[in-house]
């Protein structure tokens, strides 16, 4: 993702205030794993290690799908239109 394209969806993400003890981990690398994974077809428990904890992105994208964030920022050109919606 380039930098214009985070400069555009980084005001639509949820604040990443700690909550519950814990701290969200970066939210672009977050977005590379979600737009990697859309992009290739490469099942969730398959991404590579530089995206850490696989899980940690799809319960993110979990998370944002139910609160609207998602709906928000996607498609996005990142992704190259490859974000399926189930109707």
């Amino acid at each position: 993702m380039t930098d214009a394209h985070w400069a555009r969806i980084e005001p639509l993400l949820p604040d990443r205030t700690p909550r519950r003890g814990g701290w969200w981990r970066d939210q672009r690398q977050v977005i590379d794993a979600i737009a990697f994974k859309y992009r290739t077809g490469t099942p969730w428990m398959d991404m590579p290690e530089r995206f850490r904890s696989w899980k940690g992105a799809h319960n993110r994208l979990r998370k944002w799908a139910a609160d609207g964030t998602w709906e928000k920022v996607s498609p996005g050109p990142w992704c190259a239109g490859r974000v399926r919606r189930r109707g």
